[in-house]
């Protein structure tokens, strides 16, 4: 296999002198489930494992490979198997917490692309709010984002729905697309070009699975149909995976993403509300809640129709959502790291213990 179509470039290659040196391989994760991995290296498709090192090493499951990722690896080739003993440094990464109800360990679903496409159908599952969000964490994962609406074909408003997503949506690329009727795929293909990477993400039933079959021309991915009464879908993705595209382009399939949590995403909801934080900087106090504050610049553009009150509503609940998610992350690291030291002192103890013969 020849890497550099999976986007093995300059950056990768000097990231892996370091393992060069060593005599290792680089490899790039095509697929991980239940901790064993498939990877494309030089000499064709392996399995493999991380290393015993590696996994006594790692700290959370950040530092474990993920979708998408390059690692160093060993190769047994005449068993087609490997070990993965480092990670190369991600170019841009996916975070999103385990369980958005009870867990806050970070998990990373997919690694070093270059664009995201946000996936959202044209009928009930159509919601400004929930593209909000996604474009919320999007930016801050060091891709671009681009918004494609499916189902165009059965929309009937459809330049209404445009009009309202652009208004949300500044400086971001949105397509409206028809899998079905083949509209719009030319676009979308045009994004992946030879070595370029696309993560896929949109809630279950948007169509992400028959996009990625009509950019690969042919029936990758198992679809299903969606119920009309409310426009809801079963997950029929239900791992991670890479596949490259006749364009010459990758793509990373997810499965459906039915509550999307806020992981460090504060740069990401000042780059989603541009139009609001422009406004808060001519407010008059610089603590300004946008409530009933004299002098606020951002509720006198809603008076005057510049920014939609549920658009406010929405920034106001996403920016109290990443302050808690921040002083989380604060006392769990305090923790680990009060934790840790206490795993050291203890460690301490028993080497005097055996050094001098206690």
């Amino acid at each position: 296999m020849d890497l550099n179509k999976y986007g093995f470039n300059d950056y990768f290659k000097n990231e892996f002198k370091q393992f060069e040196e060593k005599g290792m391989q680089p490899a790039r994760v095509a697929m991980e489930e239940k901790g064993m991995y498939k990877l494309y290296t030089e000499v064709g498709e392996v399995t493999a494992k991380v290393s015993g090192k590696f996994q006594y090493e790692a700290i959370s499951n950040e530092d474990f490979p993920a979708v998408g990722d390059f690692v160093a690896v060993s190769i047994r080739k005449n068993e087609m198997e490997a070990t993965i003993h480092a990670v190369l440094k991600r170019k841009s990464c996916f975070t999103r917490k385990k369980n958005v109800a009870v867990d806050f360990e970070a998990q990373i679903f997919a690694a070093n692309f270059d664009y995201v496409f946000i996936v959202t159908s044209l009928n009930h599952n159509f919601n400004l709010r929930r593209i909000e969000r996604y474009l919320t964490m999007v930016w801050n994962t060091g891709g671009i984002p681009v918004l494609i609406l499916s189902k165009a074909d059965l929309c009937d408003n459809l330049s209404e729905r445009l009009e309202e997503v652009q208004e949300i949506a500044m400086g971001v690329s949105v397509h409206a697309i028809s899998s079905f009727e083949g509209i719009g795929i030319g676009e979308i293909s045009r994004y992946l070009t030879e070595g370029k990477t696309a993560v896929v993400v949109g809630s279950s039933g948007v169509g992400k699975s028959t996009l990625l079959n009509k950019l690969a021309g042919e029936e990758l991915m198992e679809t299903s149909e969606i119920r009309e009464n409310d426009s809801r879908g079963r997950h029929t993705t239900t791992h991670r995976e890479l596949f490259i595209v006749p364009s010459g382009g990758i793509i990373i399939d997810t499965p459906g993403t039915r509550l999307i949590g806020i992981w460090d995403a504060d740069t990401g909801v000042d780059e989603a509300f541009q139009d609001i934080e422009e406004f808060a900087k001519k407010c008059k106090f610089s603590n300004c809640e946008h409530k009933d504050e004299p002098g606020c610049a951002v509720r006198r553009a809603i008076e005057e129709g510049t920014i939609d009150e549920k658009r406010l509503e929405s920034y106001l609940k996403l920016k109290k959502e990443t302050r808690f998610m921040e002083a989380k992350q604060k006392r769990i690291i305090r923790i680990q790291q009060k934790n840790s030291a206490k795993s050291k002192g203890k460690g301490y103890k028993r080497d005097k213990r055996v050094n001098y013969g206690y």
